[in-house]
């Protein structure tokens, strides 16, 4: 591995065993991860993005040694994952998003007063270092309440400090800003960004493509356990280079609307995105085709909201490049 790099991960694979039904019960495999390979370098801030089932996080957890993986090899600061295990545990920290991980009648200070012994943090170093990373976190002041009078983004910022507790070369970062409000969520890519800048290496995955965006140096993209795309933000956008996007809002729109738009001329891809009541369409489409009035006469009896027409986003390209692995045609 080159002295560089801090994750190396090379022809990956997971496969899980199966059971369906009682009285006959049949046995079979599923496989999460079909020969993933990427390396991180230093100090990098790594995207992984994917769908859900993809095998973002069983990637993730062969990378942190929670999952041996099936086949293939990966390496952590030089560190083989499978027979340096103890040696790599010490060189990382783990974050997922949501509630688990922290114990809800303690308080923060408590909290991480615990894991600092559990990740054998020196007792001479801890008073200090929890104290930095509480200040770090912006939780100083509210350290003696109950974790369970938390709100989601303090609880988030509580993980992220406990993750940092033994000082890790590289951190994993499992949807950290999952159910955050926009502005505990901005609070958590700042202290992120912030970390990255500090040189540890940061490997994330999100569902939010702007927050991939704005943070990550590269992003990789899973689907169906393999790696579809890698690049930086705009070079993933050249999935879709020729591309326009027509966004509808609309209040109404069914599957078959959607099958209808899917299959007109010039039309790329056709999905909905849901927010309440109201729908947004994304339509892609080859840039040199005008599709509006044809799509318009698709949605005839729909209430109709603004139309406008724009250049594809990352969020276009990472659904163009996912849509591509489903149907084998490229993006």
């Amino acid at each position: 591995m080159a002295a560089d790099l801090a994750i190396e991960a090379v022809g990956l694979h997971r496969t899980y065993r199966t059971r369906t039904g009682w009285l006959r019960p049949r046995r079979g495999t599923v496989d999460a991860v079909r020969g993933v390979d990427f390396a991180v370098a230093r100090g990098e801030l790594f995207g992984l993005l994917g769908p859900n089932g993809a095998g973002k996080t069983t990637t993730i957890k062969m990378l942190n040694t929670l999952l041996a993986p099936t086949a293939g090899t990966a390496r952590v600061m030089g560190l083989d994952v499978v027979r340096d295990t103890r040696a790599v545990r010490r060189r990382i920290g783990y974050v997922f998003g949501g509630d688990r991980g922290l114990y809800e009648r303690l308080s923060a200070l408590d909290n991480l007063r615990y894991f600092a012994e559990l990740y054998g943090v020196p007792a001479r170093e801890q008073r200090a270092r929890i104290g930095a990373l509480l200040d770090a976190v912006d939780l100083t002041g509210r350290e003696r309440e109950r974790v369970e009078g938390y709100s989601r983004g303090m609880r988030q910022r509580l993980h992220i400090a406990r993750g940092l507790l033994h000082e890790p070369d590289v951190l994993f970062l499992d949807e950290p800003s999952i159910g955050v409000d926009p502005v505990a969520a901005r609070e958590l890519r700042a202290m992120i960004a912030e970390l990255s800048a500090s040189g540890t290496t940061v490997l994330l995955t999100t569902h939010y493509m702007a927050e991939a965006e704005e943070l990550c140096d590269r992003i990789a993209v899973i689907a169906a356990g393999r790696l579809a795309a890698l690049g930086t933000a705009d070079e993933l956008k050249h999935a879709a280079a020729g591309r326009r996007v027509l966004s509808v809002e609309a209040y109404g729109v069914t599957d078959a609307h959607l099958a209808r738009l899917d299959a007109l001329p010039g039309v790329r891809d056709a999905t909905v995105e849901v927010s309440g009541a109201q729908q947004t369409l994304h339509i892609q489409t080859d840039a040199h085709v005008d599709v509006q009035s044809a799509v318009l006469r698709e949605l005839a009896g729909v209430r109709l909201g603004r139309v406008e027409t724009r250049a594809p986003t990352l969020e276009d390209a990472y659904v163009a490049i996912v849509n591509s692995t489903r149907t084998g045609v490229a993006a």
